[in-house]
């Protein structure tokens, strides 16, 4: 593959020359692009001994009128001419340039110009890896089907221990391997997919939800797509970019849900019914806000529709997958609702172990089949859980065909 490597300005820039040999090492043509904060650190002579080619430092070059003219265009011709863009170490600058598209020098400029793929390793302080605004950012650019290659704990440049020292050089070139090996085995399906939670209005300003972050739907639907698959994504009120080649819909309510499932059943091939959908609602919603009085205030709710059962009853011959988040008996109620609902697949998880699950980066699952086989994944990144329940999807499917193929 042809990769070019962007080198931030950070004291971790020194291992982007250990990065060049292992993807040397590994049959790759790389190309070096540096920030001018990277010069400060390591010069662009140790990266041009290294793969014996330019490296580009500049937006404009200053040696001619000829240089300048070819300069000017310079970051669209390396855009089309690689197949991977991969930043490392991607400082938490880069990170939020990336992530709000501002293009001021070769490197962020030449990410807006990139259509292929994109392997960020962030480096920095771990008060600055742990800021809102860094993961904030950091998700906006995983959205996009950026792969981020999360950072180590240990010694840091400014005499701490924590989390933000670079990934060992393998591991990101590991990272980039994978890309040599994306899977098209969803090719030509149509996959419904539901994300996030919905809200039901108590009053004009108030409402009954949860805490799910579609996380793990916008995950699924964003490996959906890279896969092959026509993706349309149903999603309830959540804080995350629309990931690439996925079709969205918005709603806010369980009604909205099921209405928008419903009109796109039919095209369906394979539903993944993540959203974590309320279960209660007012039927009645005073058209004025509820005021605050010292009396107790009870309000009646009644059930949502229940939109999996649903589509379990009109499923036809699509594969269904369910998630079951639980806090106990978790193998047990998986498996009843796999039976109950009429689904293929259930996806279960617990939702009272700190650090993963809801609101969380992170997810360990429990992958239960109608064949009685029970595959764990986890506790990994959601973009790695994704891969491993779209593998069982894949392979489902696969069986299902081949039972149905003719003698």
């Amino acid at each position: 593959m042809r990769v070019v490597l962007g080198v931030g300005g950070g004291i971790a820039a020194y291992k982007s020359a250990e990065l060049v040999r292992a993807l040397q090492q590994r049959g790759h043509d790389v190309r070096v692009v540096m920030t001018s904060a990277a010069q400060e650190f390591i010069q662009p002579l140790t990266f041009a001994a290294l793969t014996g080619r330019k490296v580009i430092t500049d937006l404009f070059s200053k040696a001619s009128a000829q240089d300048e003219l070819s300069s000017a265009v310079e970051h669209i011709a390396v855009a089309q001419e690689h197949d991977v863009l991969a930043v490392a170490p991607a400082t938490a600058d880069l990170v939020a340039k990336f992530a709000y598209g501002l293009a001021d020098d070769f490197l962020s400029t030449l990410y807006l110009a990139f259509t292929g793929h994109v392997v960020l390793a962030p480096a920095m302080n771990t008060a600055m890896w742990q800021h809102p605004a860094t993961q904030e950012n950091l998700d906006r650019l995983r959205a996009r089907g950026c792969r981020i290659v999360n950072p180590e704990e240990g010694w840091l440049a400014c005499g701490t221990v924590g989390a933000g020292r670079l990934a060992n050089p393998i591991e990101v070139a590991d990272e980039i391997d994978s890309l040599t090996q994306q899977k098209t085995d969803l090719d030509g399906e149509f996959v419904l997919i539901t994300a996030g939670p919905t809200q039901e209005p108590l009053d004009p300003v108030r409402y009954v939800s949860n805490r799910s972050s579609g996380k793990m739907g916008y995950a699924i639907a964003d490996a959906a797509a890279r896969r092959g698959a026509h993706v349309v994504l149903i999603s309830g009120p959540v804080n995350l970019p629309v990931p690439r080649h996925v079709e969205i819909v918005h709603i806010r309510t369980a009604q909205e849900m099921r209405k928008a499932v419903m009109e796109r059943l039919g095209d369906a091939t394979i539903i993944i019914k993540s959203a974590a959908v309320a279960d209660y609602y007012a039927s009645e919603v005073p058209k004025q806000k509820l005021k605050k009085t010292a009396t107790r205030l009870s309000i009646e709710l009644d059930p949502t529709p229940d939109i999996l059962a649903e589509i379990g009853r009109r499923k036809g011959d699509r594969l269904l997958i369910g998630f079951a988040a639980e806090t106990q008996n978790l193998i047990e109620e998986a498996r009843r609702k796999m039976i109950s609902k009429k689904c293929d697949m259930v996806v279960a998880n617990w939702v009272n172990q700190e650090g993963i699950g809801f609101e969380s980066d992170r997810n360990e699952v429990e992958i239960l089949s109608r064949s009685g086989e029970i595959v764990h994944a986890g506790p990994a990144e959601k973009r790695e859980i994704a891969e491993k329940i779209l593998d069982q999807v894949a392979m489902l499917r696969l069986s299902l065909r081949a039972v149905d193929a003719p003698a």
